[in-house]
């Protein structure tokens, strides 16, 4: 095994395009990676599927871990009681599709499985930009989470702890769709939708958003159905 072969890394990923993204950027990097996603309750499960097949087409371990904490309540991501709003978001207000402390607990498990199989850095696919105001997506939330990861675990006292890296965070979502098809990134199996169902519904944020993007960047046959219908209605 070569030495860049034997670097180790943790891959927080969702089955959406950003997560996606950096599993590529973290491959083509050299790094062995161990892909983790989180059945925590989402109604958008079929983003797990999607997981599966990414970390399969780079060649990444899975792992899935049940931690339910959707079962709180509190998010349209997580409750069928709160409809996944389909008109924009508003500055300065956090939407009703923030899940709370859902970055929070799964960074603390990333960092719990790197500390376990020696893994240098656990990515992120947090994006400072187009991020629809989650406070959990900032970078002054990533670096208190890094210092509170060196001073709570054994390797970070002993000066080896993992690295969170975020290598999209200062990315408009047009440079990522950009970066997706240059590491490879299958960006038609990708679920970024918050609703579930068989097909994305093109009008939630996260579709929006993609879209708007995909649109950009010269690829609109790979935009939701919804879009190439209005894209072909003008």
């Amino acid at each position: 095994m070569t030495e860049q072969s034997s670097k180790r890394a943790v891959v927080l990923l969702s089955g959406g395009l950003d997560s996606s993204t950096v599993l590529g950027l973290a491959t083509r990097d050299g790094y062995v990676c161990t892909a983790l996603s989180f059945r925590y309750g989402q109604r958008h499960t079929v983003e797990l599927e999607r997981a599966a097949t990414v970390a399969a087409h780079f060649g990444a371990l899975h792992q899935v871990i049940d931690i339910n904490i959707g079962s709180f309540g509190g998010s349209a991501l997580t409750d069928d009681r709160v409809a996944v709003p389909t008109d924009g978001t508003q500055a300065g207000v956090i939407p009703p599709t923030y899940v709370p402390g859902r970055n929070t607990v799964f960074i603390a498990v990333g960092l719990s499985l790197a500390e376990a199989i020696d893994a240098e850095r656990v990515f992120l696919g947090i994006n400072a930009v187009d991020y629809s105001g989650y406070p959990d997506c900032r970078p002054e939330y990533l670096e208190a989470f890094q210092r509170l990861a060196d001073l709570a675990t054994k390797a970070g006292l002993e000066g080896r702890g993992a690295v969170l890296t975020a290598p999209l965070a200062a990315m408009t979502k047009v440079d990522i769709v950009r970066t997706a098809l240059e590491v490879g990134v299958p960006i038609g199996v990708t679920w970024s939708c918050y609703q579930g169902g068989e097909t994305p519904c093109g009008v939630c944020d996260s579709c929006r958003i993609r879209d708007k993007a995909l649109i950009e960047a010269g690829h609109p046959e790979l935009a939701t159905p919804h879009a190439q219908a209005q894209l072909g209605a003008q």
